[in-house]
C-alpha cells in the first residue's frame, strides 16, 4: 500500500498553465521572439522556467547565456507575481479536498514541481494547506527539469530525512506521483514510484505511461486512490 504523495504542481494543483503561456509570449515578445501555443503545448509544456527559455531561444537561433536566462526568469516572475496579487491563484476544483483528506489519512504529502518556490508557497498559503507538506521541491532545488528525475529523487530524500522521520523508509514503490505532463510522468517512473496522470492539461491518450489515468483532480478521493493502487505494495 502506498504511504506517501508526490504532487505536481501546475497543471495538478494550481490551474495556471494559460497563465505561464501568455507570459512566457510576452516576455519572448520584448525579445523579438515568437511563442505559439501549439508550439508551447507541443514542446515546452513539462520544463521549468530554465529549461522552457534556454529551448526557446536555441530554437529560434537567438544567443543563450545564463545572464540572459536569469534575467528572463526574473521578468516573467515579476509578471506572474502582478497577475496573481491581482487575481490570485486559480486552483482545480477538489485539489483543496484531497490534499486535507489524505494528510488526515496520515499519507505524507510533497511536491515537486518545475515551479519557483515562491510560486508553490504562495498557492499553498492561499489555500491554507502548506503545513499538510513535509517537502516542496522547485526550480531552485535541481540543477535539470523533468523529465529529469532529479526532482523525485530529492523529493524521496526529503521525505525519509526531514523530520518528523518515518517509522521505516518509505521506499519509492509506496509512492504515488500525481502528474499532468508526460514529462512529469517519465521522470517519476524513473525512480519507481508509482504514477497518476490527470488529464487536465494533456489528453489522457498523451498520458497513457502513467499507471492509472483520471479525467481531473476533483475525481480523486481517498478511497478512490486506495482502489486505483490497491496492488502497490
Amino acid at each position: 500500500m502506498f504511504r506517501a504523495i508526490l504532487f505536481d504542481f501546475n497543471g495538478v494543483l494550481v490551474d495556471d498553465e494559460p497563465i505561464h503561456l501568455e507570459l512566457f509570449q510576452k516576455v519572448l515578445a520584448e525579445e523579438e521572439i515568437e511563442l505559439s501555443s501549439e508550439s508551447y503545448y507541443a514542446h515546452y509544456l513539462g520544463f521549468d522556467d530554465r529549461g522552457c527559455f534556454q529551448a526557446v531561444l536555441e530554437a529560434a537561433g537567438s544567443p543563450v547565456s545564463p545572464d540572459r536566462v536569469s534575467r528572463l526568469i526574473a521578468r516573467k516572475s515579476a509578471y506572474y507575481h502582478a497577475r496573481i496579487r491581482q487575481q490570485g491563484f486559480p486552483t482545480f476544483p477538489g485539489a483543496a479536498e484531497l490534499i486535507t483528506s489524505t494528510a488526515a489519512a496520515g499519507l505524507t504529502l510533497g511536491v515537486v514541481s518545475g515551479a519557483l518556490r515562491d510560486e508553490v508557497e504562495g498557492a499553498l498559503e492561499q489555500l491554507g494547506l502548506r503545513d499538510r507538506f513535509k517537502t516542496l521541491v522547485t526550480a531552485e532545488d535541481v540543477d535539470a527539469g523533468k523529465p529529469d528525475p532529479e526532482g523525485y529523487r530529492r523529493g524521496l530524500e526529503n521525505l525519509n530525512a526531514l523530520p518528523p522521520l518515518p517509522m521505516r523508509l518509505i521506499h519509492p514503490h509506496e509512492v504515488i506521483a500525481i502528474e499532468d505532463s508526460p514529462a512529469g510522468l517519465a521522470a517519476a517512473a524513473a525512480c519507481g514510484m508509482s504514477t497518476l496522470g490527470v488529464a487536465q492539461t494533456y489528453p489522457a491518450a498523451e498520458l497513457k505511461a502513467a499507471d492509472q489515468i483520471v479525467d481531473s483532480i476533483a475525481e480523486l478521493n481517498l478511497a478512490k486512490l486506495q482502489s486505483l493502487f490497491s496492488g502497490s505494495t
